[in-house]
């Protein structure tokens, strides 16, 4: 039997975004984003929860620091807000918005952990969105100039930048189903703003490379897709599943091509410009991050459009609150797919947890969550059976650090490592922040032996 350690060096977090956590959307000058007005619509947000309080985490972020310190975290991963730092969009800068990511890197630093910092996480300020938002070509210069701001600001003290955070998630959710903001419903506008996503994601990776002196990259969320038979309608649907949304970004990002089921998923919605196009949308990343939380066995159904495959739901396995699978072996096979197709560009696991009841905190002031315990257990495990297999990954950040807004499901699940009660604000470590800090602290030995 032989003793899990993860290699020296190995980068250890959590993860957060601005919106999901920081409140005060409004606050020192900042603008309206398009997730203020989408949750303050009616029927947008369960319970019409919004993020306007959210974690406090705007006001308390030094103590959020030290507890972060207090676990254990050698790195801390969050999201600028793109309308506190540009209220309305272009133009005027908010200092005071600028200010106040400074003062949390600085903590950070002070504290040694590692600030790892994306650019967009899904909340894009509403003037722009009242300009077309992503579905406008312009968005790309205006991404870029917002990047170049924040870049001359922050690079003296940040080591990684990401762009965007799952781009497929802002096109899918976004402007294919409606569920998160801006609430399109649009076979023909999903595939230009997954163009424009694209375009600002290599347009603002040409700016660093001007000014920058760290390293920058792009974070997608990967799910493996398995063809639930081998009937030769199931495997086309899983090829299609996989196009539409694992190799839909990495393709163009990495290769400098669309995968070529895109255009028969879309057919005339496709944009013939963005085959043409595809090959100025590769430009060279320095890592690559992966959000991993589920798999998906796929079957043919003509049904569901547009891509046209069905999600087989596997009974005998758990299922989080979300209704998402955990099956940790798939994490291990989309890392080493990762490798296979796109080389050995290195890797971080970028976003990895699970939302599962939480019963009340104890009087002994700790909440215990066996089931996430399990989960972080396991995924770590299949992690380190991809860094045996070859898989050059880098470092792994645990979502979420705090309970949080979790979006249009506002504060129905819960992904913290950390509670947070909603009336009191009041922060604390489930068994699976210490569990995870012991981990850190014995370098993966806590974990077990890799035989076990």
């Amino acid at each position: 039997m032989t003793d899990i350690r993860f290699p020296d060096g190995f980068l250890w977090g959590a993860a957060t975004s601005a919106y999901q956590v920081e409140g005060s959307p409004l606050a020192d000058g900042a603008g309206v984003s398009n997730w203020h007005r989408f949750s303050h619509t009616p029927r947008m947000t369960h319970n019409g929860d919004t993020g306007d309080v959210a974690c406090d985490h705007y006001r308390r972020w030094a103590d959020d620091v030290a507890l972060m310190a207090d676990l254990g975290l050698r790195a801390y991963r969050f999201s600028i807000s793109w309308s506190r730092v540009f209220p309305e969009g272009t133009g005027r800068v908010n200092r005071a918005g600028l200010d106040f990511y400074e003062r949390l890197v600085d903590a950070l630093l002070e504290r040694g952990i590692a600030p790892n910092a994306t650019l967009y996480h899904w909340d894009l300020p509403a003037a722009l969105d009242d300009r077309g938002g992503w579905l406008n070509p312009d968005v790309a210069g205006w991404f870029t100039d917002y990047a170049t701001t924040v870049f001359r600001a922050l690079d003296d003290r940040v080591p990684m930048w990401s762009t965007l955070n799952e781009p497929w998630v802002v096109m899918h959710a976004g402007y294919m189903v409606g569920e998160h903001a801006p609430g399109h419903r649009s076979t023909w506008e999903a595939p230009r703003v997954s163009h424009n996503l694209l375009r600002a994601h290599a347009a603002a990776v040409r700016a660093y490379r001007s000014i920058g002196r760290n390293r920058i990259g792009l974070v997608v969320n990967l799910e493996p897709k398995y063809a639930a038979s081998d009937r030769p309608e199931d495997v086309a649907a899983q090829a299609r599943a996989e196009a539409y949304m694992n190799r839909h970004y990495l393709d163009p990002a990495l290769l400098g091509r669309y995968p070529d089921e895109l255009r028969e998923i879309f057919g005339e919605a496709w944009p013939a410009h963005a085959d043409a196009e595809a090959a100025d949308l590769r430009e060279p990343i320095d890592w690559l991050g992966i959000n991993y939380y589920t798999r998906s066995v796929t079957r043919d159904d003509p049904s569901d459009l547009p891509v046209r495959e069905g999600r087989v739901r596997q009974d005998r396995h758990t299922h989080t609150e979300m209704g998402w699978e955990v099956h940790p072996p798939a994490l291990t096979d989309v890392l080493v797919w990762v490798r296979e197709r796109y080389g050995d560009v290195p890797l971080y696991i970028t976003e990895n947890g699970a939302a599962f009841y939480d019963p009340p905190v104890a009087r002994g002031g700790e909440v215990d969550d066996p089931l996430r315990v399990a989960y972080y257990r396991d995924h770590l495990r299949a992690a380190h059976e991809a860094i045996r297999r070859g898989v050059d990954l880098r470092g792994y950040f645990a979502w979420s650090l705090l309970d949080n807004f979790e979006w249009s499901a506002g504060f129905a699940k819960r992904f913290g490592l950390v509670h947070v009660d909603l009336e009191t604000q009041t922060r604390t470590p489930k068994r699976s922040a210490r569990f995870y800090g012991d981990v850190i602290r014995t370098h993966g030995a806590a974990l077990g032996s890799a035989d076990g």
